[in-house]
């Protein structure tokens, strides 16, 4: 193992060496969700065939428990890392992280201490309080790990940070699974939870070695604080809006309802955590890096729109349209025919994810916090004022009609974005709209046969031959270019 170092020079990357490294981390990143969400996807299933909705529905609500409280263990110290301008100094990284120990401990703490309230309130187990204690450990494993990653995504390494997070999901999956498959239930998420945590931070430290530094400088402090609190109060109320509405709405609909939501809401999102979590990801330095050349940043949101969505949109149809005969062609599985009408509303809001992250990603590049911040309120009121009473009214269907409803709010992010970057959203969206409606005309004629699983893998291949030869056909030598191009760029 390397010794441990202090990160070498925070070096100025130009427009070219930005293009390359973010193409290099979207084909790493890429590659690394290639095989992730292949095991995840597989996880997934067993664990939903192997668990009932109730169990899921705890895990699901846990998670969100956690997660909520997570929010308070930063205030948005790595953001501010990763968009600063000027080059990053020692002083930056003890007290960034000495900062996040401090609030992670007195987290772990108030998590302890609320954990009676928790289970009473929420009729909880001593199963389910132990797979909180095991999130909690691993928020703390999770906390350690800040500055490598920071340093990674800054230098846009991507395929170095890929290690860790490839193990940790192969960990987590492949240990959640073979528990779950001998009966443990509950339990089987305690164990893969800290399995995870713990090869996670040894990979870490392995791939971009670091020797944690104690100590918090003022003025390096103030200096980050003053993006840090912005974007970590968007995160806020993002947090608020979902794992927050978790909480309230298992008194409403119980942890049998949540099963489905959360079993829908899994399944709708794995597009989304397949591409766009990728794309965001590299698009978030290499936008606050080209944040001074308008031009370039504007065709770099042209493309990344473009592209998310030529990849996005498939899945969703495919899936919309697969859903129930898979549900009952899988053995064991017809128990989740409830949540069919969820994931429909989930696919919906997906669509509408993939192009407002983006943007919102966007304006955070660009040092426009004040206005994700506007629009995260907009989504949150709408979330606690809409969704508690459709949950009342119908239960968990509700909760994802009103899923749906804010999801159509999206467009405002559109029309706030191309105040500060003039990009062309018809343009972006024309081919894989285009293809996306053929491809949908095609399931539907033959939706009726779709009863077997011959047929089920017979008609998607059919039907991705459409969406393709499509593209192709639209697209013509522009798809070719740039495709060859990305090839030329990762292997330069």
């Amino acid at each position: 193992m390397s010794e441990f170092t202090e990160p070498e020079t925070d070096v100025e990357l130009n427009a070219q060496e930005i293009k390359k490294r973010s193409v290099t981390g979207v084909i790493a990143l890429v590659s690394r969700t290639f095989i992730i969400q292949i095991v995840s996807f597989l996880a997934t299933l067993a664990l939903t065939i192997f668990l009932d909705p109730n169990t899921y529905g705890i895990f699901y609500l846990v998670s969100s428990v956690v997660n909520f409280l997570g929010y308070f263990s930063d205030i948005g110290l790595a953001a501010a890392l990763i968009q600063k301008k000027e080059r990053i100094e020692p002083k930056d990284l003890s007290t960034t992280f000495t900062v996040q120990q401090i609030l992670v401990v007195s987290l772990l703490a108030f998590l302890f201490l609320l954990s009676p309230v928790i289970r009473s309130q929420y009729g909880i187990d001593q199963s389910g309080m132990y797979l909180m204690y095991a999130m909690g450990i691993s928020l703390f494993l999770s906390s350690l790990k800040t500055i490598p990653s920071i340093m990674l995504e800054r230098e846009i390494q991507f395929n170095k940070l890929i290690i860790p997070q490839i193990l940790e999901t192969l960990v987590f999956n492949f240990v959640a699974v073979i528990a779950a498959w001998k009966g443990m239930g509950i339990n089987a998420f305690t164990v893969a939870v800290l399995a995870r945590g713990v090869v996670g931070l040894v990979a870490m430290y392995i791939v971009y070695p670091w020797k944690p530094a104690i100590g918090i400088n003022k003025v390096s402090l103030k200096s980050l604080l003053k993006f840090g609190l912005p974007f970590q109060i968007n995160s806020f109320l993002a947090v608020l809006k979902d794992d927050g509405m978790t909480i309230v709405l298992t008194r409403i609909i119980g942890t049998q309802g949540l099963g489905y939501i959360g079993w829908a809401s899994r399944w709708a999102n794995l597009p989304l955590r397949i591409l766009m979590d990728n794309l965001t990801k590299v698009s978030f330095p290499a936008f606050s890096r080209l944040q001074h050349d308008k031009d370039r940043l504007r065709r770099a949101v042209e493309i990344n729109l473009k592209y998310l969505s030529l990849a996005a949109f498939p899945i969703f149809i495919g899936m919309g349209f697969m859903a129930f005969p898979m549900i009952n062609i899988i053995p064991r599985y017809t128990k989740w025919i409830p949540a069919l009408i969820p994931l429909y509303l989930y696919l919906y809001n997906a669509v509408w994810a993939s192009i407002s992250t983006s943007l919102t990603n966007l304006l955070n590049a660009v040092g426009k916090i004040k206005i994700t911040f506007r629009l995260m309120i907009m989504w949150t009121s709408l979330t606690w004022l809409i969704m508690p009473v459709m949950a009342v009214k119908f239960q968990y269907l509700g909760v994802a009609y009103a899923t749906a409803i804010i999801a159509t709010s999206s467009i405002v992010t559109i029309i706030m974005a191309r105040k500060y970057v003039e990009f062309d959203i018809f343009k972006s969206l024309k081919t894989p709209v285009i293809a996306s409606v053929l491809m949908s005309l095609f399931l539907l004629l033959v939706k009726s046969q779709t009863n077997s699983l011959t047929a089920v893998i017979s008609f998607s291949l059919v039907a991705a031959m459409i969406y393709i030869g499509t593209v192709v056909f639209i697209e013509g030598t522009a798809l070719i270019t740039t495709v060859t191009s990305f090839i030329k760029r990762k292997n330069a």
